[in-house]
Parts: structure tokens; C-alpha cells; sequence
């Protein structure tokens, strides 16, 4: 083989529909259900990071909790165990919106919090022994056109004049190249804050934390409904003084919750792993997490074991909200996805594809996650994260902590906290202009291949969300 050029035979993906992340699992044993009705300090509907993390930290505050998660499949089954792997800073609405909707101090306060959670998910890592590869080494948006280049400029400008200066770091084509060696590079951008991590080791190593901590968990309980104190299942009901909704892009599932939040497809793919030669010359030999700044968004990185694991938006919105797992394969979007990842690196187009799978993220009509806690009815509530929960998830995990003990701090101050969002059109509205907006991102992109200029699409877009 030449350098430069990956030639494998292909043939049939080992693991179609199953994330690569789970193929770490020793075995497909799960907890036990739910024996019967039971009481608990605290329900937490939803066994993901937004419930573990929540469940980890109150039990370090107070070990005397009685403190019981609930999932119907088995922990990290959702967008905790489905993920592309970053651990980001990345606040999904712009700092511009929260400035509009709070004030210009809140605003800095919320990217403050969110860099600082990196660094808060490697610290528990450390110091609780979970080994998930985790490598906090920053990401790196690259500008493959000129419309990119011009959109990454003006970033950096506008995070300096905004008072994040250093958030971003412009690069020139040359230093961009040496950090991601893609095809076409004008520049790019790039922040320390961020990391890449296997999100299925984390889930795991949360959840065993969790346990040892005294909370459980219990598997292979579906959850029925939740109400002022209790949480019904299929197999009894846990009474509780605080019940926590974690439940992400699950939560219109249930009737109450059905406008709060729509569920869209994220894809990935995986690659086998790549010679060590041609991941030196691409730039794939190190752990930065990368994409480049067209509207439709994609996500990739080098994993631990030298794979390249790629990944992007623009599945279309299923009706009345639907999550099924026949819609974590879609071939279409799939070889979307492949062919954009051929287009970055030439040299892998013989690569060999191991891995497709997908699954849902939750949207809030306004893409603003909200934190909150209602004494009155002891409910409590995380997310929806719009797909930047991993980091995100950690920092809801300690506002829950704080607001259901009463813990003064700072975080508790945040636009996040009991943040209030409008809720979704009732159908087929809903279902026009969420896969509407999916287009919309693709036609900035077309558009700015023509023009060489920033998409005034999606300007529009940006100032109808509030979404970057």
C-alpha cells in the first residue's frame, strides 16, 4: 500500500445499527427491573449522562439519599451511548441570544461554565479511576471555502469584541493543515475546550459509581408516567420526594410532555482502523476532535484505537415525534455521510465502513436547555441538550444537585436554570418546519458553494433560532 491511500476489500459493516461505543460491553446482561413499588428520596426517570451525573453528585453531597434511576432499556441506550464522543464547550443557542433573552453578563457566565465543565468531566474521570479515554486536546473548525474562511474570521472577531477573547484562535491554511490534514483547507479555528471520550466507558464507569455510592439502578422498566411524587412503571410505582425527568429526546413519549421537545437523527459511521502512515499524514494521529463550518453541521474525530469516527445532522424530523431504532440506519443519510468524509480525505475512499448507527437528540423549540426544579410539585428536570449534552449533561447533573439540596452556588444563576422555552407546533406544523429548517441548513451550503459568501439563508436561520 502507498501512503496516502487506504485499500481494504470492502464487504458487509460488522456492526450495522450498533454504535461502535457499545462493542466494549463485556456482555448484553442487564440490571435487574424494578421487583415492585418502592419509595426513594429521589426518582431519576432516564439512566443516561443527565441522570447518572445527577445521581453521582447527589449522593457525594449527601451519601444518605435514598436515590433510584429508572430506565426502560439499560444505561446510556439513548444519546449517552449513541454519540460522536466530544465533550465540548459548544452552547447550542449563541452567545448573542442569550445576551437578548437574559443580559450580556449571563451570557459570558454560561460559555464560562460550559469551558469549565470540561475540564470538570476530566477531573471526576481522574479522580473516580473511569477510564474512557479521555483527551482533552481541543477541536479544530475548519474553512474548506471561502464563505467558511470568511464565517471563521468573523467568529474569532466577533468572541473578542462579544469578551470571550481566546475562545477561538484563528489559523492560517498551513497551521490548520498540520492539526487536520482535509482536502481544500483555507484556515480554521480552534479551542482548547474541548475533549474526546468513549461515551460508553464513561456511562459505565459513571453508572458502577453511582452503586458503589448507594444509588441503584434499575433496567428493563418503562416508565409509564410521571406525576407530583411518584413515578409509574410497568412493574410498580416509586413514590419520592423529588422525581427528576432526565428523559432527553424521550420526553414526548410521554402525553404531558409531547410539544416540549422534538426528537431529531444524528448519524455516524466508523471506519476500521487506518495505518498508522496514513493517519500521521492526514492528521488522524492525534485526539482533536474536528469538522468545518458549513451550516448542516458535522462532528468527527480519531478515536483511541486509530479508527475515524464521522458523524452529521440532516436525517428528516419522523412525524408526531417518533423514535423507533429503525431510524439509527438510514442509507441515504448514511452515504451522505460517507461521501462527505471521502470528500475531506481523498485517501480514504476504499476505507472500509465497520459501523453505521444513529439516534435521536432532543430539540427545544426555542434550542435552549433548561435546568430547573418546581418545590411545589418536586419535579426536576434536564435538557433537552439539541446535541451537545456530554458536556452539557455534567453541568446539569450539579445544578440538580444544588437546587434539590439547596446548595448556594453561582452555577444556580445561569440562563439555563428553570429557563422556560415555547412549546412545539402541534402537527403537521411541527413536522413542516422542523424538516423544513434540515433544508433550509442545506441550502445555506449550496448556496454558499455558489457565492463564495456567507449563506444569507442562513443568516436568517440564525436569527430565527438563535442556533450557531
Amino acid at each position: 500500500m502507498v501512503v496516502g491511500q487506504v485499500r481494504t476489500v470492502r464487504g458487509t459493516e460488522s456492526s450495522s445499527g450498533v454504535p461502535l461505543w457499545a462493542e466494549s460491553r463485556e456482555s448484553s446482561s442487564r440490571r435487574p427491573a424494578l421487583p415492585g413499588s418502592t419509595s426513594a428520596d429521589v426518582a431519576i426517570v432516564g439512566a443516561g449522562f443527565t441522570g447518572l451525573w445527577a445521581a453521582y453528585y447527589l449522593l457525594k453531597e449527601d451519601p444518605t439519599l435514598k436515590v433510584v434511576l429508572l430506565e426502560r432499556e439499560y444505561a446510556g441506550f439513548g444519546a449517552s451511548g449513541r454519540n460522536g464522543g466530544w465533550c465540548s464547550a459548544i452552547f447550542p443557542v449563541s452567545l448573542q441570544r442569550v445576551r437578548q433573552l437574559y443580559s450580556h453578563q449571563a451570557a459570558l457566565d454560561m460559555q464560562r461554565a460550559m469551558n469549565e465543565t470540561v475540564t470538570e468531566v476530566g477531573r471526576v474521570t481522574e479522580q473516580e479511576t473511569i477510564d474512557c479515554d479521555f483527551a482533552p486536546e481541543g477541536f479544530v473548525s475548519l474553512a474548506r471555502t471561502p464563505a467558511q474562511l470568511a464565517r471563521a474570521e468573523a467568529t474569532v472577531a466577533g468572541a473578542a469584541a462579544f469578551g470571550v477573547d481566546g475562545q477561538w484562535r484563528l489559523l492560517s491554511g498551513e497551521q490548520a493543515r498540520a492539526k487536520i490534514n482535509a482536502d481544500g483547507v483555507l484556515g480554521g479555528i480552534h479551542t482548547p475546550h474541548c475533549a474526546l471520550l468513549h461515551p460508553d466507558k464513561l456511562v459505565r464507569g459513571l453508572a458502577s459509581r453511582v452503586e458503589s455510592l448507594g444509588g441503584t439502578i434499575y433496567e428493563n422498566t418503562e416508565v409509564t408516567g410521571i406525576a407530583n411524587g411518584c413515578v409509574r412503571t410497568v412493574h410498580g410505582t416509586v413514590t419520592a420526594s423529588v422525581v427528576v425527568r432526565a428523559t432527553e429526546a424521550f420526553t414526548p413519549q410521554f402525553a404531558a410532555y409531547r410539544r416540549h421537545v422534538a426528537p431529531l437523527y444524528s448519524l455516524v459511521v466508523a471506519t476500521a482502523p487506518l495505518p498508522d502512515a496514513v493517519r500521521k499524514e492526514l492528521g488522524l494521529d492525534s485526539r482533536t476532535a474536528f469538522n468545518d463550518m458549513r451550516n448542516l453541521r458535522i462532528y468527527a474525530h480519531p478515536t483511541a484505537d486509530g479508527r475515524l469516527v464521522f458523524g452529521g445532522r440532516g436525517a428528516p424530523y419522523h412525524f408526531r415525534s417518533k423514535v423507533s431504532p429503525e431510524f439509527d440506519v438510514d442509507t441515504r443519510i448514511h452515504a451522505k455521510i460517507i461521501e462527505t468524509m471521502r470528500e475531506f480525505f481523498p485517501a480514504l475512499a476504499d476505507v472500509e465502513i465497520t459501523h453505521r448507527w444513529g439516534g435521536p437528540l432532543g430539540v427545544p423549540r426555542d434550542w435552549f436547555p433548561s435546568i430547573g426544579y418546581d418545590k411545589k410539585s418536586g419535579i426536576a428536570w434536564a435538557g433537552p441538550y439539541v446535541g451537545d449534552g456530554v458536556a452539557t449533561s455534567n453541568l446539569a447533573g450539579r445544578i440538580l444537585r444544588n437546587l434539590i439540596t439547596g446548595r448556594h452556588d453561582e452555577l444556580n444563576r445561569l440562563p439555563v436554570v428553570n429557563h422556560t422555552s415555547p412549546r412545539w407546533e402541534v402537527e403537521p406544523f411541527r413536522w413542516i418546519g422542523v424538516n423544513a429548517g434540515l433544508q433550509a441548513a442545506a441550502a445555506a451550503d449550496f448556496e454558499e458553494r455558489l457565492t463564495n459568501r456567507p449563506s444569507k439563508v442562513s443568516a436568517l436561520l440564525e436569527k430565527l433560532t438563535g442556533a450557531h
